[in-house]
């Protein structure tokens, strides 16, 4: 048995529905997007001429600093770097032949920047406290007093710090590289103190209610409340003090306390007969800056909330 379908008839008057128009392109959008991929182009250029850099033979790059690969491709510079040549294939490499004891100012590094990051962001947190929540004479003209110190350039402090530090004896150690941004910042006292402003007083006047004081009141219920932009000030000053240079130039003057940025240039300053070992430098630059790229890139995100939040723009 066969069946039949009978085709619907469209009612007169009616016509079969047109697909929807397509939008016009907007051009001031497609601009806008042009301009950031060229943003992030440039952004990204530098760190993909460190690895072709680092990849490459030195002795071949300057017969072909024209070209965009790398010039004789050869793992030597990181082999440099990490100890794994001997000084006469250095050498041979175009390298100085020195060896760079990167393990040892890896470890000064990370020892310098955890030091600097537990003491500011524990004495910042609590001198914001007692400008965001406690009561005493003269409170906010000490705070703008305090704050003011944001428009001091750095370099005004360094001759001061080094001469406090050359007289507590602590020239040519770490815990000197550290100290002077070990306690606070204005910056960071600012940035927490804005974010206490933001907390629920009845929160803390309940807590008090019950018996407990400033002090438990703080560790048990403000730092708990505080993890984010904490842990935002801890990340932005761990990079900050992983990059710093030119004050752990000041200061150290031996392998001992010497820091990765510190010896980077040390590196650079060991040129062989053939010119600088651009390749180990620049594998040690990248390696060093690897980690903060790392860091930062996992927690951008939780960055940009953080100071769009606490009022910073």
């Amino acid at each position: 048995m066969s069946t039949t379908t009978t085709p619907i008839a469209v009612p007169a008057g009616r016509t079969a529905e047109a697909p929807p128009p397509r939008r016009p392109i907007n051009i001031g959008r497609t601009l806008a997007w042009v301009f950031m991929v060229l943003v992030i182009v440039a952004s990204l250029f530098p760190f993909y001429w460190m690895l072709r850099t680092a990849l490459s033979s030195n002795n071949a790059l300057y017969a072909g600093s024209d070209s965009v690969l790398p010039v004789q491709f050869s793992w030597g510079g990181f082999e440099r770097v990490f100890g794994l040549q001997t000084g006469q294939e250095a050498i041979d490499a175009g390298g100085a032949g020195q060896p760079i004891a990167f393990w040892h100012y890896l470890l000064n590094s990370v020892i310098v920047s955890t030091l600097v990051t537990g003491g500011q962001v524990f004495f910042s947190a609590m001198a914001a406290y007692a400008f965001a929540r406690l009561q005493w004479r003269h409170r906010e003209k000490v705070f703008g007093f305090f704050l003011a110190g944001l428009m001091i350039p750095a370099i005004f402090t360094l001759l001061p710090n080094f001469v406090l530090i050359k007289q507590l004896g602590l020239v040519d150690t770490l815990l000197g590289v550290g100290l002077p941004t070990m306690l606070m910042t204005p910056f960071a006292v600012f940035f927490l103190r804005q974010f206490f402003l933001g907390i629920s007083r009845e929160v803390e006047e309940a807590a008090l209610v019950e018996g407990a004081s400033k002090v438990r009141v703080f560790f048990r219920l403000i730092l708990p409340m505080s993890s984010a932009p904490l842990a935002t000030l801890a990340i932005l000053t761990y990079i900050t003090s992983w990059n710093d240079y030119f004050w752990p130039l000041m200061v150290s003057y031996t392998d001992r306390s010497r820091v990765l940025t510190v010896a980077l240039g040390v590196f650079k300053s060991q040129t062989p007969q053939t010119g600088p070992d651009w390749a180990g430098l620049m594998a040690a630059t990248l390696v060093a800056a690897l980690p903060m790229l790392v860091l930062f890139l996992f927690f951008a995100k939780r960055i940009v909330n953080s100071i769009g939040f606490s009022g910073i723009k």
